[in-house]
């Protein structure tokens, strides 16, 4: 993973500068120094680093000012700055004015550099994966999840929202959001109390949770009961009398839909025909068609074992 890692150093001190290349290059990292200010903005956008350091022990305007910069810019904003400053800077140092993401106090303890490091890349990459609705983990941190649980007595479960499109359209985003908000509730909150496992979003309607295969039944009935208790305050008095509601379908022609329900594909990761994420991908998605011709909330298990 070092190896891989490009980190800017900015600082005019040359004997920092040889100091800390020396150390950060020994724990892999790609070291880029830029002694003069005026050369790193333009470096930045034509190749960003993964993380910058930055000495700003000398209380300098023109670095402060490229540290709002970076954090005024909306793509550039995400890459992580350690600032380096002097310890009696610490109580009166102006973190408005100079945004910084992390600091160290010189003379640099080496070790709690390199914690600052990984910690402030661990948490820019679940920023980027998190989904900013819900905050559950996205589709890289699923992605792994899923790849540790193959193999295991575990089980994948896919969840989605029947009819949520229509409703989308006929109730609006807002409440929509507020559906999407509430299914991530209940599944994360069925999973914690079942004794903890993985919880993520894929985006949309789509969720996805894993715990062991024993407990998957026990929490998919767990979800469906509490969506079931919770779904009529989601229709007007009505819609909840009729049973059903009006909207248009993706043609574009009206057509009654029953109230929102939900349907869960469970996939046992202890299966030999599973040998890879997309498969079991794939399986979920053959359970999930089973699972959606159903009008109620349901759940599909797939027992096969071949």
């Amino acid at each position: 993973m070092g190896s891989r890692l490009r980190i800017a150093l900015v600082s005019k001190n040359h004997e920092l500068n040889t100091q800390m290349d020396l150390r950060l290059q020994s724990k892999g990292y790609q070291v880029i120094i830029f002694s003069k200010i005026s050369t790193i903005m333009g470096f930045i956008y034509s190749d960003p680093p993964d993380i910058m350091i930055i000495d700003l022990s000398s209380s300098d305007y023109e670095t402060e000012k490229l540290v709002n910069e970076l954090k005024r810019d909306n793509y550039f904003s995400v890459v992580p700055v350690i600032g380096i400053i002097h310890e009696t800077m610490d109580e009166l140092f102006d973190w408005e004015s100079c945004p910084l993401d992390d600091f160290i106090t010189l003379p640099v303890e080496y070790t709690e550099l390199f914690n600052r490091i990984s910690l402030s890349l661990q948490r820019m990459q679940r920023i980027f994966d998190n989904n900013p609705l819900t905050k559950l983990p996205g589709n890289t941190s699923i992605q792994h999840a899923i790849e540790k649980a193959l193999g295991k007595p575990m089980a994948v479960c896919y969840i989605d929202i029947n009819n949520f499109k229509p409703y989308n359209d006929t109730y609006g985003f807002s409440r929509g959001d507020e559906v999407i908000r509430m299914v991530a509730r209940i599944m994360s909150n069925a999973v914690k109390d079942a004794g903890g496992g993985f919880a993520g979003h894929i985006g949309g309607d789509d969720f996805v949770f894993i715990v062991s295969f024993d407990r998957a039944e026990p929490v998919c009935k767990t979800i469906i009961a509490n969506f079931n208790i919770i779904v009529s305050d989601l229709f007007g008095d009505e819609d909840k009398a009729k049973g059903h509601y009006v909207a248009k379908d993706r043609k574009g022609h009206e057509q009654k839909f029953p109230l929102l329900g939900i349907a869960i594909s469970v996939v046992p990761t202890d299966s030999p025909k599973l040998q890879h994420y997309g498969k079991v991908a794939e399986v979920a998605a053959e359970l999930k068609k089973v699972a959606k011709k159903s009008h109620e909330s349901c759940y599909v298990i797939d027992r096969r074992r071949i």
